[in-house]
């Protein structure tokens, strides 16, 4: 299976600015998910795991989903599941090289935080840091990003405090 993230839309089939009954119809072949409703942070969220690749759509402060992250399977795991953008394959690409061709795509990749760089403009956001013993580059931080988050357009101006 392949995830194609496509921000600030998403990854289809689950869009952002759905509300989260619409995107757990929108996926029944990813199988049951784990939901969690937070009435009183007027948040949820609904996880899924798609052969060792998790997914989680997240509603913040409202009623309709604003991100979507996506992790990584983990030390010594491979999955037929790919994440894809543009092409790469986000969590097998270097993290240099997925930064190099998002800056050729005309995108500004802030990595001004190392361990969690991010493009602004089409808010995605990436985690390069884990606990397990993996390659690491010359600065010390894992060779492939660990997450990615596919927010709106706005979301680490105004949503995501700590990247302001």
């Amino acid at each position: 299976m392949d995830l194609v993230l496509d921000p600030p839309r998403g990854v289809a089939p689950v869009l952002l600015g759905m509300t989260l009954d619409e995107a757990l119809a929108a996926v029944p072949d990813w199988g049951e998910p784990r939901v969690l409703r937070r009435p009183s942070r007027n948040s949820a969220k609904a996880s899924w795991t798609l052969d060792h690749v998790g997914v989680q759509a997240l509603v913040e402060g409202g009623t309709l989903v604003t991100a979507i992250e996506l992790w990584w399977p983990g030390q010594g795991r491979t999955s037929r599941t790919r994440v894809l953008l543009h092409g790469d394959e986000v969590f097998t690409t270097p993290a240099v090289d997925l930064f190099r061709r998002a800056a050729d795509r005309g995108w500004t990749v802030d990595t001004s935080h190392p361990e969690h760089p991010v493009i602004a403009g089409v808010s995605l956001g990436f985690t390069r840091q884990t606990s397990q013993e993996v390659e690491r580059d010359a600065d010390g931080l894992p060779r492939y990003v660990t997450s990615v988050l596919v927010g709106g357009e706005d979301y680490y101006g105004h949503r995501c405090p700590e990247r302001r």
